[in-house]
């Protein structure tokens, strides 16, 4: 049987889920529509009325079926939706996709359990904790905890999303670049404790400025560029043999190389205005399916710049493994190694990556 937690997963037999299957897929249809009316004109009060009942239907579908989980999701909605039908609340277009990302995920953990796949990469217990505290906020319009929740379960920070709570960087453009031409010294000095490593900083570089750029430019140009720069600083720390991986490690060298993240995240978090990029490099080795280190964090708890260092570090590490064994920089098979990995990194982030390298290995840069 599939594992969830807070028995989100409880459902009647697999013809009842089937049945609700079917009773979801004829709402999503209705429901898409209320939407687009709404994104259109937000203050239509019959398309309110309607997507209310759609919401209330779907619960009621879900209760009848013994679907829990249809329940946990529906119920949270309705009771936003509510507020929204009585005057009390503004429609928006983040609450818009919030409903959307929401209903979507249902739909697709229905499939999943019907066909006995695991839900784990949905992270339903999060959206659905999520969803409650929506519910229960006071806030008018919703944005802040909407964007909150899409970024939780996507990685991005959606469009029009209000500003975090945190105040904005303070420190002055050209201090802030003089501290990137500090941290730039660092790294290079890292490429100095090999051959093999002469260029790693610039490469690394063009990848995640490339990678984010592919995506949007979510994630700050010059934070993003403070984590490459200074994410292995703890790296020059270790001696060869623990960090060029020649060799199985005891379980004391392993420990050493677990917290390298956390000496050059310290050293940011020190300097004013590179909170953010500590951050990145604090959790550049942690993975989507939450084996990696240092805290075993999943994908939706994952900073999005930090998801883009987990891609290109490794990517850079299998081309150090293949010039270390004479076989020269092979992109392509570093490329298909990484893709092999899928679990261990962020689709999203995976599908913007092989953009980018996909060009490059097109054009030969």
């Amino acid at each position: 049987m599939i594992a969830a937690p807070r028995a989100l997963l409880q459902a009647g037999t697999l013809e009842e889920t089937g049945e609700f299957r079917d009773a979801l897929t004829d709402q999503m249809l209705l429901l898409e529509r209320q939407i687009a009316q709404l994104r259109r004109d937000p203050g239509d009060k019959e398309a309110i009325a309607s997507l209310f009942r759609t919401l209330h239907t779907l619960k009621g579908d879900a209760a009848m079926c013994h679907f829990e989980l249809g329940v946990q999701i529906a119920h949270p909605i309705e009771t936003v939706l509510a507020r929204v039908r009585e005057g009390r609340l503004a429609f928006t277009p983040l609450l818009a996709e919030t409903i959307l990302l929401a209903t979507d995920r249902l739909e697709m953990a229905t499939e999943a359990i019907l066909e006995r796949r695991s839900v784990d990469n949905l992270h339903l217990d999060q959206l659905v904790s999520q969803l409650e505290r929506l519910a229960a906020s006071n806030s008018d319009p919703l944005d802040a905890e909407a964007a909150t929740l899409i970024e939780t379960m996507t990685g991005f920070r959606p469009p029009g999303a209000p500003p975090r709570n945190a105040p904005a960087s303070t420190v002055p453009a050209n201090e802030r670049k003089e501290d990137l031409i500090f941290f730039r010294e660092l790294a290079l000095q890292l490429e100095t404790r090999d051959p093999l490593l002469k260029g790693r900083t610039d490469r690394l570089l063009h990848l995640a400025q490339a990678t984010n750029a592919r995506a949007g430019n979510p994630v700050d140009a010059m934070q993003l560029e403070a984590a490459v720069l200074l994410h292995d600083f703890g790296m020059m720390l270790l001696p060869p043999s623990i960090w060029n991986k020649n060799q199985t490690l005891s379980d004391s060298d392993r420990q050493r190389l677990h917290e390298h993240p956390h000496w050059a995240a310290g050293l940011m978090t020190r300097m004013n205005g590179w909170q953010e990029a500590a951050k990145m490099v604090a959790q550049h080795h942690e993975m989507a399916d939450g084996r990696g280190y240092p805290l075993g964090l999943v994908e939706a708890q994952i900073v999005p710049g930090a998801k883009i260092l987990a891609i290109i570090d490794a990517f850079e590490s299998v081309i150090l493994k293949h010039n270390q064994r004479g076989a020269g920089r092979s992109l392509l098979r570093a490329i298909a190694e990484i893709n092999a990995s899928d679990q261990q990194f962020s689709a999203e982030w995976i599908g913007h990556f092989n953009q980018v390298v996909r060009s490059m290995a097109m054009t030969g840069n």
